[in-house]
């Protein structure tokens, strides 16, 4: 009884410890310490309306842009401005085929100038929808530089198998009509995913207009907290800790953003979204001491989640552990190791978001393969009513074993692995 009663003290004294730690790096870090998150998007939400577009846009940048400074005053870095509208065929109705092409030319050159992201929502989002828009999408978005778009592929009314159909024919024209193969990176194919998600491709919006969300690069704060002890319950009270003071402190400022401009603030997807070296596969790795995809990546999954759905704060898309293989050096490493794989990534999915993401495929994938991955995706996400997304990147002239050569700053290189 003494040692049991003497083991529980030392655990709650070194969880006391490892709390204060945490309390301490963040309430005292410096705007630029790198302990603390970036914020990865201030994403706007707009009902376009296309005979007043252009001025919407500019209003909707004036809030982005204000928005961005005080969030830079109070010590914040924001990587981007996004601008997400309702389903594109909603405000393209009535124009034949060159005439929405030709519109969204002049909206692409409107975001790269204006330099802003802009997702212009799905394509379809029922399954009796005309997958001709699909078609269209996938034009678009060969055609553009910053337009980013998707396709519902299941809801509540089950698994939508004509828009997986179409997705596949949109993922295999990127593929074919986009230089390395790289348009695939604005698409996705989605399902749950609610409205107001800030995280793009798979971001559209259904409201009235004047609503933002915030989309933070958190997987550094992972990393630190699971990098401060060895203990399974002090790693996940740390993570808990800062990222909760964290998020509370990004939501005070959007508050006082949203109220001092009229805009409504619809959360923050709380996902710890990783780029390149600031590695979410790193920070698992802490947890496991071994490699991703060994025994316990499922449970750290899991952790991660449960984590960020218990941050107290208003909360906004997909707010679960993201797993993007080709914007993480950890993840695409272990990728090109084998020891990631579709299956295993979808089972981790099944505990945490967000699909399956960014995934290098080979050239000559068929539209079959590329249904049935989809259609394991939508599969997973209506069993368990969750939100889940695929974003896959077949690369035309690539076989297993050869290297991706994607051009892009928010992308890796990885070896692509044969089709199971």
């Amino acid at each position: 009884m003494y040692s049991v009663l003497c083991g529980r003290l030392a655990l709650a004294f070194a969880l006391a410890i490892a709390l204060l730690f945490a309390f301490a790096s963040s309430a005292g870090a410096a705007p630029d310490s790198p302990s603390k998150p970036k914020i990865r998007a201030i994403t706007a939400f707009v009902h376009l309306d296309r005979a007043r577009y252009q001025q919407q846009i500019q209003e909707t940048l004036v809030f982005l842009r204000g928005a961005q400074k005080q969030f830079e005053q109070a010590g914040w870095e924001v990587e981007t401005i996004r601008i997400t509208t309702q389903p594109f065929p909603e405000y393209t109705r009535g124009l034949l085929h060159d005439e929405v092409l030709a519109f969204f030319r002049d909206y692409d050159a409107l975001a790269v100038k204006e330099n802003f992201d802009a997702a212009i929502g799905q394509a379809m989002v029922k399954d009796t929808d005309d997958p001709v828009e699909a078609e269209l999408l996938a034009k678009i978005i060969a055609g553009s530089k910053s337009l980013e778009g998707s396709i519902v592929i299941g809801g509540e009314d089950g698994i939508h198998w004509r828009a997986i159909h179409a997705a596949a024919g949109v993922i295999q024209y990127l593929e074919a009509n986009t230089l390395h193969s790289q348009g695939n990176f604005n698409f996705s194919a989605t399902a749950f995913v609610p409205t107001g998600t800030p995280f793009y491709p798979g971001s559209y919006y259904t409201g009235q207009g004047k609503d933002f969300a915030i989309g933070l690069q958190s997987a550094n704060v992972v990393a630190n907290a699971f990098a401060s002890t060895n203990s399974p319950a002090l790693q996940e009270a740390a993570l808990k800790d800062s990222l909760g003071q964290y998020a509370q402190q990004i939501e005070k400022t959007a508050m006082e953003v949203g109220k001092a401009a009229g805009w409504k603030y619809g959360g923050i997807d709380l996902s710890p979204a990783p780029l390149k070296d600031v590695s979410i596969g790193g920070a698992i790795e802490s947890y496991l001491h071994a490699p991703m995809g060994s025994s316990g990546t499922l449970t750290a999954a899991a952790m991660i989640t449960r984590i960020l759905r218990d941050v107290p704060v208003k909360h906004a898309g997909y707010s679960g552990l993201m797993l993007p293989v080709l914007e993480d050096t950890v993840l695409s490493q272990r990728w090109s190791e084998g020891r990631l794989t579709l299956d295993s990534l979808l089972s981790y999915s099944a505990v945490c978001g967000t699909g399956l993401d960014t995934i290098p495929l080979p050239g000559d994938v068929t539209t079959d393969q590329l249904e049935h991955i989809l259609g394991d995706v939508a599969s997973l996400a209506v069993k368990w009513s969750k939100p889940l997304s695929a974003r896959l990147q077949p690369v035309a002239g690539k076989n297993p074993g050869d290297t991706t050569e994607f051009e892009d700053p928010f992308l890796v290189n990885a070896k692509i692995q044969p089709l199971p």
